[in-house]
């Protein structure tokens, strides 16, 4: 089977590796349809590394995916053979403490997709998983959408997280895939909420306003916090940080009124990043980290087949398993308005995109 792996920074090959054979009755075997190009797979493929997590060439990354039941284990009852699935990434013991407690997002043993140390990547053409990681789509819903079912869960949860109320006033700093969930989510379970929007790329501001952006600005060009303020003079209730930047963490800070919440989602490059602690202090904020998503999967599936959220204005471009490299360059390089790009692994997903 097809398999892609990283053999060095900014290098990535195809290559055949052995197809997985079913053995645990608990696992299903996948075939996997798409993949879509996270940031965090970005971050393995520039710098070879996010923060403790350094990669051993070669390596598979991917983990937002989805795919068709090939064979299922003796012990798997809630699938079958044909079905369609999207794929939580993570794999959890069940029983620590932290599981235990219900946050199997921190699980002590937890087994990530594509994460170094932990599990291979899903970019190849079959996979095997625990069955209970893989949740049945409707009719209604196309691979693609399944594959966006990943990064949106992790909005749904940092909405959660927030506990954002009827009459917020929030911002998103950041409008990629991460972002832009945020928002989609925020919409679709939050009433009357006003919603600020910031990226330094026009094409992604763009497909913020289609997913239902009050505002945008573009740091580079303007002073955001001074615009924003400007038109909220009390300051902001929540600030959702989804670039991953120490510019976007103090320009959070800075249009938060006393008492509100900076959630913290993306991922920076470096290791240490500094908080302005006067303004922390005397406005008493709250800092929120976001781990990924923590039992919302099915609610994303949930909301883009009832027509709640419409995921696809994220994607916009497709490549082939042959294209994979030029797809993480593309993504790496913010070229031509990217927002999400997705790889269709097998030939006919491409065709049904």
């Amino acid at each position: 089977m097809k398999s892609a792996v990283l053999t060095g920074l900014r290098q990535l090959r195809i290559r055949e590796e052995p197809k997985p054979i079913l053995r645990h009755p608990e696992d299903v075997l996948i075939r996997i349809d798409t993949v879509g190009v996270c940031g965090s797979d970005v971050h393995y493929y520039t710098t070879g590394r996010i923060g403790s997590q350094v990669v051993q060439y070669p390596y598979s990354v991917g983990h937002e995916c989805a795919g068709t039941i090939l064979e299922i284990g003796a012990k798997v009852k809630h699938l079958k053979i044909g079905d369609r699935v999207a794929v939580e990434p993570a794999m959890s013991c069940g029983s620590c403490d932290q599981c235990l407690q219900g946050r199997h997002h921190t699980c002590r043993k937890l087994r990530f997709l594509g994460c170094p140390g932990q599990a291979d990547g899903s970019l190849k053409e079959y996979f095997l998983m625990p069955a209970e990681c893989c949740f049945p789509i409707p009719n209604s819903m196309t691979l693609v959408q399944a594959t966006l079912v990943e990064p949106l869960s992790i909005g749904i949860y940092a909405q959660r997280l927030a506990q954002i109320y009827s009459g917020a006033k929030i911002a998103i700093l950041g409008a990629g895939p991460i972002g832009l969930s945020v928002l989609l989510a925020v919409r679709a379970e939050t009433e009357s909420c006003t919603n600020y929007v910031t990226d330094l790329i026009d094409a992604r501001l763009e497909v913020a306003k289609k997913c239902g952006a009050d505002w945008t600005g573009v740091p580079t060009r303007q002073d955001i916090v001074a615009d924003i303020l400007q038109r909220e003079p009390l300051a902001l209730d929540f600030v959702f940080e989804c670039a991953g930047q120490q510019e976007t963490i103090d320009q959070g800070i800075k249009l938060l009124k006393p008492g509100g919440t900076l959630l913290l989602i993306g991922i920076p490059e470096i290791n240490r990043i500094s908080f302005d602690i006067d303004t922390l202090r005397r406005r008493e904020i709250k800092i929120q980290n976001v781990r990924r998503q923590n039992g919302c999967v099915k609610t994303a599936i949930d909301l883009i087949a009832d027509g709640k959220i419409n995921a696809d204005q994220m994607v916009t471009h497709h490549f082939s398993m042959d294209e994979t490299q030029k797809a993480f360059d593309l993504v790496a390089d913010y070229r031509d308005g990217v927002v999400k790009a997705l790889i269709h692994v097998a030939p006919q997903s491409m065709e049904q995109k």
